[in-house]
């Protein structure tokens, strides 16, 4: 039965993927995958050989008619971002909508996600969390949005590349230099590092540092 599955990835450490991930992979006609390089090295490491088709966010729209013309033809599709779970600040979304809209099943093959990741252990006292995801890197926009977000009772977790990282947290420790913040830099990781404390530390923390290397996230604590 032709069905496209949304499957997470590890985001770093490979023994995270699940087994019903690697059975579903090992088990459909095609892969579409937002870069098929990244994911050949997945698919080898587990032994897996399938016909593969690139889906990233800059042909989104036009690969997913190619995955719709696939499942017509009876065929059952996986697709995989580069790491973590699809749609979460990665691609997925377009053609999941557009394959529901098809009248196609599309099933959700859970997985890691930096967002769980870091939520599990921020240890913040929050009920509420908003995931905000990549913030502009405009400054004004950014810190615009940075005070509409800390001005909730509701944390709020931020990704955030190594070249901008010490901006957002300069940003955050004007707007409150004593927020608790929780940062986890290359989650899952050889190099994985987990620190917390309020604003104005981590700033100084991370300022210390000669550069900044790996992905962040960042879980900051409500404003109560």
């Amino acid at each position: 039965m032709a069905t496209l599955y949304i499957v997470g990835t590890p985001i770093g450490n490979l023994g995270d993927i699940s087994f019903r991930a690697v059975e579903t992979l090992k088990s459909v006609d095609l892969v579409a995958c937002e870069d098929t390089r990244r994911t050949l090295k997945l698919l080898t490491h587990f032994n897996i050989k399938v016909k593969m088709l690139s889906c990233r966010s800059q042909n989104e729209e036009f690969a997913a008619e190619k995955v719709i013309a696939a499942l017509d033809q009876g065929k059952s599709v996986a697709y995989a971002s580069d790491a973590g779970t699809p749609a979460l600040s990665d691609p997925g979304a377009v053609l999941a909508r557009m394959a529901a809209d098809a009248g196609y099943t599309v099933v959700p093959i859970p997985g890691p996600s930096a967002f769980a990741s870091l939520l599990s252990v921020a240890g913040g006292k929050d009920k509420t969390v908003v995931f905000e995801g990549f913030l502009s890197p405009k400054p004004g926009r950014r810190r615009s949005r940075l005070r509409e977000l800390m001005a909730m009772d509701a944390a709020c977790i931020l990704y955030e590349s190594p070249f901008r990282v010490l901006k957002l947290l300069q940003d955050i420790a004007e707007i409150d230099s004593e927020r608790y913040i929780c940062i986890g830099r290359e989650m899952t990781k050889i190099h994985e590092e987990i620190t917390r404390g309020k604003a104005r530390e981590m700033l100084e923390f991370l300022s210390e540092k000669k550069e900044q290397i790996g992905e962040f996230s960042l879980y900051i604590s409500g404003n109560y």
